[in-house]
């Protein structure tokens, strides 16, 4: 199974558990559709907008179960980055791990997020 992920602050996840849904981030909220990564794409992520950043959550969903309301589209340089436009049903989430800032800043991955 191919995932994609969104990389998240513990509290705001945690929100969502308790509501049973995701609407997302402040910036995904701002932009009309939830940002996500896919495994190609989430290290850059988290680099350029998470370095050094601590209490965050990666979590990892099965694209097919969010239908048609995902998209692929383009953004930095032009690659294709899925773009969900509406609520993320938590039963589309496949795992939740924590992404700690490592040394230097550098988020160390879950196993399940390592090609």
């Amino acid at each position: 199974m191919t995932l994609i992920y969104k990389i998240c602050p513990a509290p705001l996840w945690r929100e969502a558990e308790a509501a049973g849904r995701f609407d997302g981030a402040p910036i995904d909220l701002a932009d009309g559709f939830i940002h996500f990564s896919t495994a190609a794409q989430v290290a850059e992520t988290a680099a350029k907008h998470f370095s050094g950043q601590d209490n965050l959550l990666l979590i990892a969903i099965d694209p097919e179960a969010l239908g048609e309301a995902l998209r692929y589209e383009p953004s930095r340089g032009g690659a294709l980055f899925p773009h969900l436009y509406g609520t993320l049903p938590l039963s589309a989430v496949r795992h939740v791990a924590p992404l700690p800032a490592g040394p230097g800043g550098t988020h160390v991955f879950p196993d399940f997020a390592r090609g």
